[in-house]
């Protein structure tokens, strides 16, 4: 496993271009297997979990060309269903989360899918009954084998149908409009998630020929079609790194300019971390975060503490928790910070008490946080990311902190942020990666 050296207290300076973003790279990519014609994405990122997706689609029969950088064709004209059967099959799709992803393709087109249990964060409890009762809805029927950790799902049918999704799941959402594109009849998706990354599918899906309107509302409908074409299409910027960035810049007291932003793609993530006190200037598509000696938390109308609550778009994004979590340990004032989507995701935040922050953990999802407004600096410790998000943190709390950090099993910081220690040392950053 490797490890982060990080030598804090440096402020950092310059320009950042944020990546491709990483959750809508996992179902755009698996929309490919929809054509046996050619599909174009660019501004794809360079990240562990969207390369181990290319991979697997690749051993699927997917003929893939890197065409430049973050640019990709693929080519899903022969599908070898076979392989998922393998062995090889089971023990790569166990290990990305991701995988599920490919169901809903394969099942409209080929009406048959295998798909181990999905790996991932350790952040909690993941169902995926939003995606198979999604699935069941259309005609499909599924067959757990639960000793090998193994669904098998037949939809040699599917047929258009009315659901309410259990929970507005970004990826059964995204799930069950790739099975209903080529679903006989009309199938309307209420309680659906209205994500970007769920608009940027549709918006796909539709110029391959699939008819899907609702597009940024909770209730989707698609008419299906008999096939769908190839496609050129280029993903958003992410908005997670996007997020990260501010409250790196604001934690550390640096002057960063995010670049090439899609700023109407964010949603409210500005304004949370305005709430916070952080300053910025929005100039064209591009985000400055100036130096800041203090950073000041609001407080309600009657006086009591902000709480900042994770919540369906367009509410905060969960994924935008810890970051705004560590953010706050060097702000003035106090805020509660309310995960309630996932139970496990606070618990990095004994890591930052050692540091010297000043949290009160109340329960798996939620956490009292005292700002220090910089006048007790967070000092160097050894640590260990438990998951993508609570890893960058722990590396914006390590370049915010006095002394050295060293950040064990950083594997999980590359499946989500692509090169981020090359890209973090050119605006001054003192990161060393240890194999």
């Amino acid at each position: 496993m490797g490890s982060f050296k990080v030598v804090g207290g440096n402020q950092l300076k310059g320009e950042i271009i944020p990546q491709g973003a990483k959750n809508e790279a996992l179902q755009i990519i698996s929309a490919v297997l929809l054509t046996a014609e050619t599909v174009e994405i660019s501004n794809i990122p360079a990240i562990r979990d969207v390369l181990k997706l290319i991979a697997l689609i690749g051993e699927l029969g997917v003929e893939v060309n890197k065409i430049s950088e973050d640019t990709y064709t693929f080519q899903a004209k022969t599908v070898n269903l076979d392989y998922l059967l393998s062995e090889d099959f089971k023990t790569k799709g166990a290990a990305l989360r991701g995988s599920i992803m490919i169901i809903g393709p394969l099942l409209s087109r080929f009406g048959l899918a295998y798909i181990p249990e999905p790996g991932g964060d350790k952040i909690g409890r993941r169902p995926v009954d939003t995606h198979l009762r999604g699935f069941e809805n259309l005609g499909a029927t599924f067959e757990h084998m639960h000793h090998e950790r193994f669904y098998k799902i037949n939809g040699k049918e599917l047929r258009g149908a009315n659901m309410l999704l259990d929970e507005a799941s970004v990826t059964g959402t995204a799930n069950i409009l790739m099975a209903a594109t080529l679903a006989k009849g009309k199938t309307s998706i209420y309680n659906a998630a209205s994500e970007p990354y769920i608009q940027q599918l549709c918006k796909m899906l539709n110029s391959m020929g699939a008819k899907i309107t609702g597009i940024g509302s909770n209730l989707l409908h698609i008419e299906g079609v008999d096939s769908l074409g190839g496609c050129k299409h280029r993903m958003l910027p992410d908005m997670i790194e996007i997020g990260s960035f501010i409250g790196l810049a604001a934690a550390t007291n640096s002057d960063i300019t995010i670049k090439n932003c899609s700023i109407p793609s964010l949603g409210l993530i500005p304004k949370m971390f305005q709430r916070m006190g952080i300053h910025m200037e929005i100039i064209g598509d591009d985000i400055r975060i100036p130096n800041q000696d203090s950073y000041k938390i609001e407080t309600l109308i009657d006086g009591s503490i902000l709480t900042i609550k994770d919540g369906i778009w367009p509410a905060f994004t969960p994924d935008l928790i810890s970051v705004a979590l560590v953010t706050a340990t060097q702000a003035k004032g106090s805020v509660l910070i309310h995960q309630w989507m996932f139970e496990s995701r606070l618990f990095f935040v004994d890591n930052l008490i050692d540091m010297g922050a000043k949290i009160i953990l109340c329960d798996p999802h939620r956490a009292v946080v005292i700002g220090s407004n910089r006048e007790t600096k967070l000092r160097g410790i050894n640590m260990s990311s438990p998951d993508i998000r609570a890893g960058v943190s722990m590396l914006i709390a390590a370049l915010a902190a006095q002394g050295t950090s060293t950040i064990n099993n950083i594997e999980q910081i590359d499946r989500g942020y692509q090169n981020i220690d090359g890209r973090l040392r050119a605006i001054g950053a003192d990161i060393t990666r240890i194999s």
